[in-house]
């Protein structure tokens, strides 16, 4: 495999877990009633979709087909799968704790990403979305730990 096909296979995974996601969010917002926790959802939301627009800008650059769906190929975990399943008790700590279960899997995506000996002139960008994820992550993880109260 080229160093570019291998880096555009990492970019595009990362494309999908951000299109996971944006589709995981808005899901997660239409489940709850607190309308402040509802809009902070759907700027999780949004925020992943711009990520998952500048990721595919840079497979693009390289003159390949970037992803565009929320599949993700072999290897990593889909993490937002059935997700209005679990949302059907419009419990706060249930679907926050299934958005928590999402952004582990966002973390550990984009710990391998930066792992995986990306090209410098992408790191920047991968590093930047990553302390987002990271932020988010340990936002929606407090909101859960603070509604099992």
């Amino acid at each position: 495999m080229s160093a570019v096909t291998e880096t555009n296979s990492t970019l595009n995974d990362l494309v999908q877990i951000c299109l996971d996601g944006e589709k995981g969010f808005a899901e997660a917002a239409e489940h709850v009633v607190d309308s402040s926790l509802k809009l902070e959802l759907m700027d999780y939301s949004m925020q992943r979709k711009d990520f998952a627009s500048d990721l595919k800008a840079l497979v693009s650059s390289t003159g390949e087909e970037p992803s565009h769906s929320g599949d993700l190929s072999a290897g990593l975990h889909r993490a937002w799968i059935d997700v209005k399943a679990l949302f059907t008790s419009n419990d706060r700590h249930a679907v926050l704790a299934e958005c928590e279960r999402g952004e582990d899997a966002a973390v550990e995506a984009y710990r391998n990403a930066m792992a995986s000996g990306l090209p410098s002139d992408y790191s920047q960008l991968i590093q930047s979305q990553f302390a987002a994820v990271k932020r988010t992550h340990d936002r929606i993880k407090a909101l859960r730990d603070a509604a099992k109260k």
